[in-house]
């Protein structure tokens, strides 16, 4: 029951919440603008190849 309540997350979660976070960031910059959007999307884009390698 309170196994997980004191493990620390593994790598690849927080990989995952830094990407859910720059995906966000990347959503409120794309109306106000757009190159930085692009580039919040780009870094979180690079982050998913590092979330595949943790993954295997």
């Amino acid at each position: 029951m309170f196994g997980n309540l004191f493990k620390g997350k593994s790598e690849r979660e927080k990989l995952v919440d830094k990407r859910k976070k720059l995906l966000n960031e990347a959503f409120k910059l794309s109306k106000i603008d757009r190159s930085a959007s692009d580039k919040k999307y780009a870094e979180a884009d690079a982050l998913s190849v590092q979330i595949d390698k943790a993954a295997v």
